[in-house]
């Protein structure tokens, strides 16, 4: 199983939509230039988002994107399964093998317990954000 640009794009976009988080709506060609990923290929990945209510889109001059809950109520596993499907390398109905199902397990525990928060905290922390006095 290989996860595909427009999962890890998707990724992208969400970090960008959380840590720009000023409760502004943001351009696509904003996070476009930020993620350096193509503008048409961006508009398709957030209309997935959007579709499936994961971001909120307001149209005109002010328009733009923002998430629509808390970067704590979404999991990489949520995004992934938006843009990707399900995240199993094998299906279950092609090969009815324990390991399959103990691999797929492990991988679904794995981003479903790391939260779009938890990659903010990463980033301000690799960039120096966190300040403790």
């Amino acid at each position: 199983m290989k996860i595909s640009t427009k999962g890890t794009y998707a990724i992208q976009v969400m970090l960008d939509l959380a840590i720009h988080n000023t409760g502004e709506n943001i351009n696509v060609k904003k996070i476009a230039e930020r993620q350096d990923i193509s503008e048409k290929y961006l508009e398709q990945i957030i209309s997935i988002l959007n579709k499936t209510g994961f971001v909120k889109s307001i149209r005109g001059a002010q328009g733009g994107y923002r998430l629509a809950k808390s970067p704590d109520k979404y999991t990489v596993g949520d995004i992934l399964r938006v843009t990707e499907g399900p995240l199993e390398p094998v299906s279950e109905s092609d090969s009815p093998l324990s390991v399959w199902k103990k691999l797929t397990d492990a991988i679904n525990n794995v981003v479903d317990s790391v939260t779009l928060q938890d990659l903010v905290d990463e980033e301000n922390a690799r960039l120096g954000g966190d300040y403790i006095i």
